[in-house]
């Protein structure tokens, strides 16, 4: 069966999309899906990479005291 991607095939797909598009939309299609890889990979390493760690004051501070009086209308 052969490998999917010979040059062949290539140059039949090319020339398939340029009559199916046209000069004129083809770079348009080109830059539209280069953008979405590049989103598409950003979204991926937001994903895969692990959230910062906080620098260690910032561990073990105690959080700020909580009020527990009432609110008085003014």
């Amino acid at each position: 069966m052969g490998d999917l991607l010979q040059p062949w095939h290539l140059i039949v797909l090319a020339i398939v999309a340029f009559l199916l598009f046209g000069a004129k939309r083809l770079p348009e299609l080109g830059k539209g899906l280069g953008e979405g890889l590049k989103g598409f990979r950003e979204g991926l390493k937001g994903v895969t990479d692990p959230p910062p760690q906080q620098s260690q004051n910032q561990q073990n501070a105690a959080p700020p005291p909580v009020s527990n009086a009432p609110i008085e209308p003014k």
